[in-house]
């Protein structure tokens, strides 16, 4: 195809081809009832898939349900929650696209609002309509964020047996047909508030220095890659830095890295922040600064140079020529929308008509590109008036 661009050119880990750069990035809805995957979730990544992305991952599915951020997250502890997400893997993969999962464990973030319902605690209204609050699970007793419920702090033995609802979820999503599968360990979510010494207190065997802070994430990824088959892929999303005086910091990041690819991890997903507070982006709301495009890349771009290992470059990621750029400099090997991709699901098909606009619509699907091509050729004239 003329005028190809590096958004555009396929990239492999393992076994997996994916067709493109672009990747739809996993965004919780919090729109499941039960816990598990309705038609909803179905029409929300198969129009990712139609529009052209080359991987479109789904939200976060939780081992346990003490792990869910809210009573409407996506599960994975359940034989019952494989079906549905077997469906829209089928799908994505008929569509062109490699179906991905992520899965997770909230930690002290769990037991809260949903965004659009508030974001706080779960509390006695919240139980009033049908949603009661449970007792979150963290490395200490501190909360997750101020006026957040008091998490329990785990012990080693109930430790070991979230590693293994790691593992049985993973051989769920395997079950279910996914090609590409994440661990979230950011945003103050278990893993991160593990690794990161703002919130990790503990004196034992997963706490104190960096090495026992990163022991779980590290037993999780063995657990993970133990039963995820050799030759699909593995991403870990982490906070790069926690962005916060003592906190976690890019060169921790680095170490971490480092140690997950020598178990099996092929990518890190490089994000940040998060720990105490509601969102990644608390301390920079509270800070009243906004966000700068792109503000995440060079994360993925130290951890690439100082590793070798593939990244995935997130945050703010608006335009084609953004993208390409992040490739062309060789900051990441895939490119990240989330936000963006609500805005315009159709966002990988425009960004081919921009970047390489002699191919014609030669990567939109032939029933469209028929019309549209026919459309392009007729050309368009606009009465006097009209606005």
């Amino acid at each position: 195809m003329s005028g190809s661009s590096r958004l555009f050119s396929p990239f492999s880990l393992r076994g997996v081809t994916f067709p493109n750069r672009i990747v739809v990035s996993p965004m919780q809805m919090y729109l499941a009832p039960d816990a598990v995957a309705t038609d909803w979730h179905f029409q929300h990544l198969a129009k990712y898939a139609v529009g052209g992305a080359g991987c479109v991952f789904g939200e976060v599915l939780c081992v346990e349900p003490r792990g869910r951020n809210t009573h409407w997250d996506l599960g994975i502890w359940d034989d019952a929650q494989v079906p549905p997400l077997a469906r829209i893997a089928a799908f994505l993969r008929e569509a062109g696209a490699v179906p991905a999962a992520q899965i997770g464990h909230c930690g002290a973030k769990a037991s809260r609002q949903r965004p659009f319902d508030g974001h706080g605690p779960l509390g006695p209204d919240d139980a009033a309509r049908g949603e009661p609050p449970w007792t979150p699970l963290g490395p200490t007793d501190d909360p997750a964020a101020e006026g957040y419920l008091v998490p329990h702090a785990l012990t080693a033995a109930e430790i070991a047996t979230i590693v293994d609802q790691f593992a049985a979820g993973t051989r769920r999503i395997d079950a279910a047909g996914y090609d590409f599968l994440e661990v979230h360990a950011a945003h103050g979510y278990l893993i991160h508030s593990f690794y990161s010494p703002i919130s990790n207190r503990r004196t034992d065997g997963y706490g104190g220095d960096r090495r026992g802070r990163m022991r779980l994430a590290l037993e999780i990824a063995e657990a993970v890659r133990g039963n995820w088959p050799d030759d699909k892929p593995l991403s870990y999303r982490l906070s790069c830095v926690d962005g916060m005086e003592g906190g976690w910091t890019i060169e921790d990041t680095v170490a971490l890295a480092r140690e997950l690819r020598a178990r099996g991890v092929d990518t890190i997903d490089c994000s940040s922040r998060g720990v105490r507070g509601a969102t990644s982006l608390a301390n920079l709301e509270a800070s009243r600064r906004p966000a700068v495009a792109g503000y995440q890349v060079p994360y993925a771009e130290h951890v690439r140079r100082e590793t070798g290992i593939p990244t995935m470059a997130v945050g703010l990621i608006l335009t084609p020529r953004q993208a390409e750029r992040i490739l062309e400099r060789e900051q990441a090997d895939l490119v990240l929308l989330a936000r963006e991709a609500l805005v315009d699901p159709h966002w990988a098909l425009r960004a081919a008509r921009e970047l390489e606009p002699d191919a014609g619509w030669q990567r939109w699907p032939p029933s469209w590109a028929w019309w549209l091509a026919q459309r392009e050729r007729t050309g368009i004239e606009y009465p006097d008036g009209w606005e």
